[in-house]
């Protein structure tokens, strides 16, 4: 689990197709001695698991991999040596908790539709698969590359708007981007329950009389 708070922007150093499976090392400032083998670590919204590790130039790089399923729901897909990834080690019982509780399971990929600047800060439109839209609610949570951010507005047409203050921007990837740009996203665990349980995302057929 994890709170979206992006702690370091790490780089991909290698990225390898190996058996059905793709092999990323990424270079981080994370000390050595905070990882584990096995660990989870949250890559721009994707919880991945430590597999390899040692000392790198700036910090230490670790190894993770993901498998086609992953790949083709998220943007991992084109991931390529030099791509900045956001990263965030798994929260810790006892951890302030100062986003919202982020999963790491991807709902979908949006597209960036635009990027105004509001003074210092920047409003990023965002459309997302319309199969999720309905769950991003004005004033609610949701993570976008892994980053907590709260919904400045849910447009009529499913698109919704944040808008992202200038350290956001700068410590985190979200400052790269651009219109066009695809970005992973994954709704807010308390909008899933609710429509659950107001039986809007109920398997069809299943519907209370």
């Amino acid at each position: 689990m994890f709170t979206g708070l992006v702690t370091d922007v790490g780089t991909v150093r290698k990225a390898e197709h190996r058996n059905g499976l793709t092999r990323f090392e990424v270079e981080s400032g994370f000390p050595l001695a905070q990882i584990a083998m096995g660990a989870s670590i949250l890559h721009s919204g994707v919880c991945l698991t430590v597999v390899d590790m040692g000392q790198g130039e700036r910090g230490a790089w670790f190894a993770v991999e993901a498998v086609p399923e992953t790949l083709s729901k998220t943007i991992l897909g084109g991931w390529e040596q030099g791509t900045a990834v956001n990263l965030e080690q798994s929260l810790k019982l006892g951890d302030e908790l100062g986003g919202h509780f982020v999963f790491g399971h991807v709902d979908g990929v949006g597209e960036i539709v635009s990027i105004e600047p509001e003074g210092q800060s920047f409003r990023v439109t965002i459309r997302p698969p319309a199969v999720i839209a309905r769950y991003f609610a004005t004033k609610g949570s949701a993570a976008v590359d892994g980053v907590s951010l709260t919904v400045a507005a849910a447009l009529p047409n499913g698109d919704f708007q944040v808008a992202i203050i200038p350290h956001t921007w700068q410590v985190t990837t979200l400052g790269q981007k651009k219109p066009g740009d695809r970005v992973n996203l994954e709704i807010d665990m308390l909008a899933r329950y609710v429509a659950r349980m107001v039986g809007a995302d109920a398997p069809e057929g299943s519907q209370p009389k």
